[in-house]
């Protein structure tokens, strides 16, 4: 008897996004390798691959439901650890321009943790999934191509530091979850193949951010507050209850303000905000944890593999890989949940996926509602530099009269803030309903 050979996927990133493909793909392949350069370690701890892991991160309320999902019982898991719970738009305080949104409830459960926190269990969780391992301090460097160079069959790896000599691990499919640094388009060229297109829009975002001991304000009743940066007032703050007993401050500014990291200076940005209670909360706190740090954000990306004459088969993307948008959005961790759905479907059976089909499916799925979101907003800022099409500024109209409509209307607040989580369609906030509460009168 003929032994079936065992089938092999490997996923580079082990990051958010890679770990959540490799829980979509087990279900598919007989062993699945997550390879990082990092030391992947059990303990909540910040890892040099996500240096953006000290600021707020934001899990959307559709991405709690696909984590749910792949590990029953996660919420009830990070909030034994810590995390808080609640409504998006009941448990949250959204203030724009100065002005609270109506207090709705959308029905939808978020989440608000640390980074390392969240990672550290859903990274244990898939380390625990029978054929999957986890393969740290090891870096890509390359990919492997068959004969005739139409197909990736592994990647070439050097320990990390580059010391010793390298290797190579074959596999079925190859995952690229390497973020917005990854490098795969470049081999590809390398290797004969057209250059994949991309997008960029240049928002030129820093983002600073500080941890306190909690305390009961900026408001006791909510687990975060929101003062969302607008085209009138283009500064804004995140202030969330984390990690039992923390509360963690994220000041952002766009095309190139930046939000000081000595105390004072911060406290200052805070003051000059379109609502004083984040910083009227925080100057009255006694015991910050830490310095205030800072990161930037020049530009989200989208690199268009939908769009690409031809692809090899056996490499598949998804996350930040694929598009990386403005994180003050919150986005970023959802996208990746959303593709790693797509790609469950394409290995689904054994499937040998075609990469034209996964990537039109990728943009569908997974990166053109939260890419149309993240650019209308973001050309709403008169010096953010783009083409503003009349779709583009027809949606800034219509968004503008719903957010003002959110002010005093607690259902309409609900409904943007279902469209925001990637819960429901845009078009939900064009129901008939949505309509006659829009009429002036």
């Amino acid at each position: 008897m003929t032994a079936v050979a065992e089938r092999r996927a490997v996923v580079m990133g082990g990051s958010m996004a890679g770990l959540l493909a490799a829980r979509a793909l087990v279900e598919s392949f007989d062993e699945v390798v997550v390879v990082d350069r990092d030391v992947l370690p059990d303990l909540p701890v910040n890892r040099r691959g996500t240096p953006q892991d000290r600021h707020v991160h934001g899990l959307l309320a559709r991405g709690q439901q696909i984590l749910e999902e792949y590990f029953p019982g996660m919420t009830e898991e990070l909030r034994a650890a810590g995390a808080v719970t609640g409504d998006v738009t009941g448990d949250v305080r959204w203030i724009m321009d100065g002005v609270p949104i109506s207090k709705g409830h959308a029905g939808l459960l978020t989440v608000s943790v640390s980074r390392p926190t969240l990672e550290a269990h859903v990274r244990r969780r898939v380390r625990g999934l029978a054929g999957v391992r986890l393969l740290d301090r090891t870096e890509v460097v390359g990919l492997r191509f068959s004969p005739d160079g139409q197909c990736v069959t592994g990647v070439r790896t050097v320990e990390a530091g580059g010391q010793g000599s390298g290797s190579t691990l074959a596999a079925d499919l190859v995952v690229d979850t390497l973020g917005r640094g990854s490098r795969i388009r470049r081999w590809l060229v390398d290797h004969g193949w057209p250059e994949v297109a991309e997008e960029r829009t240049r928002v030129g975002l820093t983002y600073t951010t500080r941890c306190y001991r909690a305390g009961p304000q900026p408001s006791p009743g909510d687990f975060s507050v929101d003062i969302v940066a607008t085209p009138d007032r283009p500064r804004g703050a995140i202030c969330a209850r984390i990690d039992g007993g923390v509360q963690v401050v994220t000041a952002y500014g766009i095309l190139g303000d930046v939000p000081p990291t000595d105390p004072e200076g911060f406290l200052d940005f805070l003051k000059s905000l379109s609502s004083p209670e984040i910083y009227e909360a925080m100057a009255e706190n006694e015991e910050p944890l830490d310095d205030p740090v800072p990161h930037r954000f020049p530009a989200s990306l989208r690199r268009r593999y939908e769009l690409a004459e031809r692809l090899p088969s056996g490499l598949l993307a998804l996350g930040d890989a694929v598009c990386s948008v403005n994180p003050t959005y919150g986005q970023g961790m959802t996208v990746g949940a959303l593709g790693s759905q797509v790609l469950r479907t394409h290995v689904a059976g054994g499937r040998v996926p075609d990469p034209a089909a996964y990537f039109r499916d990728l943009a569908r799925d997974a990166v053109d509602e939260a890419w149309r979101q993240a650019l209308s907003n973001d050309l709403g800022f008169p010096g953010v530099e783009g083409d503003r099409t009349p779709e583009i500024l027809a949606d800034q109209e219509y968004m503008a009269r719903v957010l003002e409509a959110a002010r005093y209307d607690g259902a309409i607040a609900a409904a943007y803030t279902r469209v925001l989580s990637l819960v429901d369609p845009p078009e939900a906030l064009h129901a008939d309903w949505v309509r006659r509460a829009l009429r002036p009168g």
